[in-house]
């Protein structure tokens, strides 16, 4: 099942890629209506995508880019996002960050959309996953706030996480440490709202476990291990410690017996015990994830080690960013690979550093100093 570096699109499977996040993301960040170019390096010169107007300006130093360092990509570019294109194109079949209510009207595929929400929820996740032998960690699920009788709290373990049972970009998810910080979040749900409490998972190192659907297959697309600062993540790193796929296979499966298509991931803990190592499942992202888009892009350039990590910057205009001598190099295998490329208009651009743990440091420093 597992999917070979260097796997080349059929150009049969002509695809209309649009990955803009807004229908799906948190109200109020700001840029992110910029995180639609970061599907330019996964599609294919066959591709059709779609971009936010507002990346036209850096259309010119991206596409240089990735000719310099062998990336291929689409040339064929919608300067709009909505989603009436994506079923308006004979013979192109959609790519999309999150396949939703939105995305179905205009390509009618009801089994990926019930899919999509069903996993979609963290008390689906946990329900199917007992009932599939997934370990998980030790998971309350009420239908609503207003549910949860103040008893049923009595036999919880500290710290844990009240969640909101579907969640975007962290919002709705509270870490307690006591009764009395559980209590304040449970209050600030509003009553209707689906919870979880989950008890905390003592480790250090999380995975994400990606698969594609592609055609009528199922793959293992990349393990890569997370990059945390304290819980916020910062990026992504390839070969990971661990690559446990058995613990979610069944699920995957499951999910793909029901329509699921594109990528999809799964978060993993790795936690040690006196019996050996546990790899419980957190949750399933029913769609593409910050780690797909350089897991892509890695394999379309051969690249087997690489660590994916945001930068913040003085600078507005990708032409001002000096990558000279640091800039990947496809005869070396290493170097700079500019991935997530639109918030640079924001002062924010995620890069794969491609090469060794040792030579990622010294790319690192290296685009730290001229960023």
């Amino acid at each position: 099942m597992a999917l070979a570096l260097n796997t080349v699109q059929s150009p049969s499977e002509r695809r209309i890629l649009n990955h803009d996040i807004m229908n799906c993301t948190a109200e109020g960040v700001s840029g992110n209506q910029l995180y639609s170019g970061r599907a330019l390096g996964i599609s294919e010169p066959w591709d059709i995508i779609q971009l936010h107007p507002d990346l036209e300006t850096q259309w010119p130093t991206i596409t240089a880019h990735y000719q310099r360092i062998g990336l291929s990509h689409t040339r064929d570019v919608i300067w709009h996002v909505h989603r009436d294109e994506l079923g308006a194109r004979i013979g192109f079949h959609p790519s999309v960050f999150f396949f939703g209510p939105d995305e179905c009207r205009f390509w009618g595929d009801n089994a990926w959309m019930e899919t999509v929400d069903f996993i979609n929820s963290k008390n689906n996740f946990m329900s199917l996953a007992h009932e599939l032998g997934v370990d998980v960690p030790q998971t309350k699920c009420f239908a609503s706030a207003a549910a949860i009788d103040p008893s049923e709290l009595d036999d919880i373990d500290y710290p844990c996480y009240a969640k909101a049972a579907v969640s975007v970009s962290g919002v709705g998810i509270y870490r307690c440490s006591q009764p009395q910080e559980l209590l304040e979040a449970l209050a600030s749900f509003a009553p209707e709202t689906p919870i979880q409490i989950q008890q905390e998972v003592i480790t250090d190192t999380f995975l994400n476990l990606q698969y594609l659907v592609e055609g009528r297959k199922l793959y293992r697309l990349t393990a890569s291990e997370q990059i945390l600062d304290g819980f916020v993540h910062q990026g992504n790193k390839v070969p990971a410690s661990h690559a446990p796929w058995g613990a979610v296979e069944p699920m995957a499966q499951w999910l793909f017996e029901r329509g699921m298509k594109g990528i999809f991931a799964f978060d993993v803990a790795v936690v040690q015990t006196t019996q050996g190592l546990r790899f419980p499942a957190i949750e399933c992202n029913p769609r593409f994830n910050g780690a797909s888009y350089p897991s892509l892009v890695a394999n379309k350039l051969g690249v087997s080690e690489w660590r994916a990590v945001a930068f913040q910057t003085i600078h507005r205009n990708l032409a001002d960013i000096d990558l000279s001598e640091i800039e990947f190099d496809p005869k070396r295998g290493t170097g700079i690979v500019l991935v997530n490329w639109g918030p640079i208009l924001e002062g924010k651009v995620l890069v794969l550093l491609a090469g060794n743990p040792a030579q990622q440091q010294q790319l690192e420093q290296a685009l730290a100093q001229r960023l």
